[in-house]
C-alpha cells in the first residue's frame, strides 16, 4: 500500500472526509429507496 504522503495535514484529511460524505450519503440513500420502490 504506497503512501503519497508521509503525515498529511489535518485540514486536507477533514476535506477529504467531508467530500467522502457529500459523495457516499446520498448515493446510500439512493439505494435504500430504490430497494424500498422495488419491495415497498
Amino acid at each position: 500500500m504506497p503512501v503519497l504522503e508521509p503525515n498529511p495535514p489535518q485540514p486536507q484529511k477533514k476535506l477529504l472526509l467531508v467530500f467522502g460524505l457529500m459523495l457516499g450519503v446520498p448515493a446510500v440513500v439512493a439505494v435504500i429507496a430504490s430497494i424500498a420502490a422495488n419491495y415497498g
